[in-house]
């Protein structure tokens, strides 16, 4: 009698079973949707997708990665061209809705468009629900991202560049309402200047991050030149601030701030509207002032035009970016660079020529992904001296070097102009090679040619008996550790060290 008993319950289970699978696979994609909240006060609607599963193999990290370079969701129409894309997400969640910068190349005059495009899940397909032109039109300049500007924690899409006037534009969408017949955005910023523009974030209280009160929204400075004045570095600051009764930023403070006096053939020079001779005027080593006029020894910018690379270096963490490319401004160069190890880490310099000896710099970080960037990099820096450049100099790992090493993955050829050789096995792998520095530690990235499966890898390297004197590339013996840039850091993969033995 127990045997069928037990035979009976495991039939039921069995046919519970296949029934509940078979519900699943059937169910419509919209009754299986889960909520997730966007800040504090806004729910966005996610389906489940593979990305939220932990499947062997399957890197949820480089898959965001992926999502956040230039790869839109939804077919373009004829002559239409992507200029950015941005994916917002959540406390690292996914969600099914894109926001995407485009323009037609069949009409030079079509103004540059902002569109959202979100999942219909009625016909499962991705749509455009909403988009509107804006004054952006230099691509290399236009970065998008989303901020709580208003201190309400509502959904403010904020978007950076230059127009083909070489000003800074300015352009913020806030998100009022969704309903089912579509959503709205409020233009409350459109700015255009000939100078700089920068959103003046503040440090919001406790009770903000909390979610109990709401925050001062941000006030937003632009630079323009004072065409009153004769010398060409004076400037004019404005200062914008919300006005909540008409829902828009607008003019609340004028200052006059007067510039370096400067002989103006010099200036005219350096500001000839190309891009080399000020490319050409910041080769070199700058140091980062304090506001009140001391020299920050432990803050440096580093501008190499030849190898088109510029070097970060703050809090003890040295950061590598390529050098991608520079737009001439009015008072100096607006420069977009992209991480050579994170390749969805950018960063936008408006660089301005502030005297012969300093610059005036605004980072606008795009930030989708944040590795130890809390160096504060806005501000003023002053040329180094060839004491003070030796002296940071000896702070930079080698970027590139020329040396042989034999190791259990085969011989590794270093060579002077940032390549590759790896032979194993009677094969040769050829690539690209850099060495930077994270959170202190020194690391190795590996950038093969073939990009089929790709196979870019970081290594921590370290070596026994290593003193701080002592430079890493003078030891006989280097231990690699392969590891993972990803949104929480360094992750060690625990594969194993390699050594290598320097070939002599």
């Amino acid at each position: 009698m127990s045997k069928k008993k037990n035979i009976f319950l495991t039939i039921v289970i069995f046919i519970f079973c296949i029934t509940g699978i078979a519900i699943y696979a059937w169910w419509p994609a919209h009754e299986i949707e889960t909520e997730i909240t966007y800040g504090r006060h806004q729910t966005i609607r996610h389906t489940p997708t593979f990305a939220d599963e932990e499947i062997d193999g399957f890197n949820y990290e480089d898959f965001i990665l992926r999502e956040n370079n230039v790869v839109h969701k939804i077919p373009l129409q004829d002559g239409e061209s992507i200029i950015a894309a941005l994916n917002p997400d959540s406390e690292g969640t996914f969600i099914n809705e894109q926001f995407i910068i485009f323009r037609n190349t069949n009409n030079v005059h079509d103004p540059v468009s902002v569109a959202l495009v979100s999942w219909d899940y009625r016909d499962e397909t991705y749509r455009r629900i909403w988009n509107a032109p804006i004054p952006a039109a230099v691509p290399g300049t236009i970065s998008m991202q989303i901020n709580d500007l208003l201190g309400d924690r509502s959904f403010c899409l904020i978007i950076t560049g230059m127009n083909s006037q070489r000003e800074q534009i300015l352009t913020v969408f806030n998100k009022t309402t969704r309903e089912n017949t579509g959503i709205s955005f409020n233009n409350i910023v459109n700015l255009q200047v000939d100078g700089s523009i920068t959103i003046d974030e503040v440090e919001r209280s406790n009770s903000y991050r909390q979610g109990i009160t709401g925050g001062q929204p941000f006030t937003i400075t632009a630079y323009r030149r004072d065409t009153a004045s004769d010398n060409m570095l004076d400037r004019v600051e404005i200062i914008y601030a919300y006005n909540q009764n008409r829902g828009i930023y607008e003019q609340s403070i004028i200052n006059r701030i007067p510039g370096t006096q400067i002989e103006q053939r010099r200036v005219r020079e350096i500001l000839s509207g190309e891009t080399k001779a000020f490319e050409e005027f910041i080769n070199d080593l700058w140091y980062h002032v304090s506001p009140s006029g001391t020299i920050d020894n432990n803050q440096y910018l580093y501008f190499d035009s030849v190898n088109r690379e510029i070097i970060f270096y703050g809090d003890n963490t040295m950061q590598v970016f390529r050098w991608r490319n520079s737009s001439p401004t009015r008072f100096g160069i607006y420069v977009s660079a992209q991480s050579i190890s994170v390749s969805s880490l950018r960063r936008f310099l408006n660089i301005e020529l502030e005297s012969l000896n300093s610059l005036r710099i605004r980072v606008n970080e795009d930030i989708r992904l944040v590795i130890n960037v809390s160096a504060l990099w806005d501000g003023s820096y002053r040329r180094a001296g060839s004491i003070a450049r030796n002296t940071a100099q000896q702070r930079f790992i080698h970027q590139y070097i020329d040396a042989v090493y034999d190791s259990m993955i085969g011989r590794l050829i270093f060579k002077s102009n940032g390549e590759y050789e790896l032979s194993s096995s009677g094969n040769i792998t050829k690539g690209r090679y850099s060495f930077f520095i994270i959170d202190g530690h020194e690391l190795l990235e590996l950038r093969p040619e073939s990009r089929e499966n790709d196979a870019r890898t970081i290594y921590k390297l370290s070596a026994a008996g290593r003193t701080d004197k002592t430079e890493l590339f003078d030891m006989d013996n280097i231990s690699l550790s392969r590891v993972q840039l990803g949104m929480r850091g360094i992750s060690d993969l625990h594969e194993g060290i390699i050594i290598m033995t320097k070939a002599h």
